[in-house]
């Protein structure tokens, strides 16, 4: 089977075989392309399909956590389909960002008070989290904590949002990202943000990073400590073994794996593997960029990360770099509205078309005292994110598969959702705990009942 290329089985939910290249991916790790034994082995207790931030967050809880003393260590294989961090994570905008307030008056009405202060509660702390795991493994990836600003240019949008804030914070509702908040409003809201037509901003605790070089230094240490890695494996399918009843058999172009457990940290190609997530786990395509200024341009510091409201239905994100350079991404503006720029799309090897110049005068245009600072693209790429028909992530227990677990769908905001998710996935899988017991909000569960349900706030809609 080595004969064949793996990719010749690719549908859209499985990974294209090129792709462009983001900055994150400029300095390259030694474990790139790694694979720790030369044939890949027949069996192991747990498989993780899926080499990004979920399946290295969930090798290193497993062989490297808080919980990982247990003797001996189980035999665990991580297989990626391409290099190892060579999906979204490798291609996002380096943003820790926390942010549930906007969707607080959302999940409260939907899902109750008590689950929405889980989520707003979850996503506060991985800011904190993360600091401590730079700072306990000495991993240097630029981590930074500053503060972000959430920037409206729209009078009502505005408005509603201070409302909203005002009402939440009085009653006392999900205090720790209330009381983070810092609400500027129309007279100092440009001078404050730096951005120009903005007429109110929310600021609050935030980090920026480098990560790839995050989450190739987490694999490191669980390579270290016994996970065999394995990239360029591509899993075809998975099913129930026929040899070891109670185990689940992985077919890839280099063989079969029987595991007794299998993680899916697969996020948007879910469905490849996992049918009945099509639709619920949609491929979904975005776009991100490096923008430089020349070495004698002068221009105002930016000391803060943003979250840009425009008013043109865009929500563009931005952190300023150590280096002096920024990260850019964005531009739904320019295209979400077409279906076909991004829904089910697989292809991160191509920009998206009506994007391409989107970048090219943004600092320019809407920051202040940069409109002859000579700021330009450096270079420009896609990634592929797991959107959801309900806009929530899967995580738990696939229903069905009895030892199958997922954490997919993070809808683009997987920085401060996934770390303590594969915490808890990883004491499910390593101690047994239930779902209820490892601190991962209710709303994230996969259920059978989500995946027959049939909302779906993200496909075309019919005419």
């Amino acid at each position: 089977m080595d004969n064949l290329d793996p990719f010749f089985f690719a549908s859209r939910t499985f990974p294209c075989k090129d792709s462009t290249l983001p900055f994150w991916r400029t300095e390259l790790h030694e474990l790139d392309s790694h694979r720790s034994t030369e044939q890949l082995p027949e069996s192991c207790d747990v498989l993780i399909i899926g080499g990004g931030y979920a399946g290295i967050a969930a090798a290193y809880h497993l062989l490297c956590g808080d919980n990982s003393s247990t003797s001996p260590k189980p035999s665990i294989v991580l297989a990626e389909a391409r290099q190892a961090c060579s999906g979204a994570t490798a291609r996002n905008g380096g943003h820790l960002r926390p942010s549930v307030y906007s969707r607080i008056p959302m999940y409260t009405k939907q899902f109750g008070l008590e689950a929405t202060v889980e989520v707003a509660d979850f996503e506060f702390d991985h800011v904190a989290a993360i600091a401590a795991l730079v700072e306990k493994e000495k991993i240097d990836c630029d981590f930074t904590l500053t503060r972000s600003f959430d920037v409206y240019t729209d009078k009502e949008e505005a408005e509603t949002a201070k409302r909203h804030f005002d009402e939440f914070k009085k009653a006392g509702i999900a205090k720790n990202t209330m009381n983070d908040l810092v609400w500027t409003g129309a007279e100092h809201a440009e001078e404050v943000s730096g951005v120009k037509n903005c007429i109110g901003c929310f600021s609050f605790t935030a980090a920026h990073l480098w990560p790839y070089k995050l989450m190739m230094h987490l694999l490191a240490r669980a390579v270290s400590s016994g996970l065999n890695l394995q990239t360029h494996t591509l899993i075809l399918s998975i099913s129930p073994s026929t040899s070891s009843p109670g185990k689940w058999t992985a077919t890839t172009p280099r063989g079969r794996i029987t595991a007794s457990k299998v993680i899916f940290a697969t996020n948007a190609y879910t469905a490849g593997l996992l049918p009945e997530y099509a639709r619920k786990i949609v491929p979904s395509k975005g776009i991100c960029c490096r923008i430089i200024t020349p070495p004698s341009s002068t221009h105002p510091e930016l000391k803060n990360t943003y979250g840009l409201r425009l008013g043109n239905g865009s929500l563009d994100y931005l952190i300023p770099r150590n280096d002096g350079s920024i990260i850019l991404g964005g531009a739904r503006s320019t295209f979400f509205s077409d279906h076909e720029n991004w829904y089910n799309n697989t292809d991160d090897s191509t920009l998206i078309k009506p994007a391409e110049k989107y970048f090219d005068d943004y600092m320019q245009t809407n920051f202040l005292g940069w409109e002859e600072s000579g700021a330009r693209v450096d270079c420009i790429w896609t990634g592929i994110m797991g959107y959801n028909s309900d806009t929530l992530p899967s995580v738990g227990e696939v229903p069905g598969r009895e030892g199958c677990f997922i954490a997919a769908g993070f809808e683009g905001h997987g920085m401060p959702v996934i770390w303590l998710v594969m915490k808890g996935i990883a004491e499910m899988v390593g101690s047994g705990k239930a779902f209820e017991e490892v601190g991962i909000p209710r709303v994230y569960r996969t259920t059978r009942e989500r995946l027959e349900s049939a909302v779906d706030v993200l496909g075309p809609r019919k005419r």
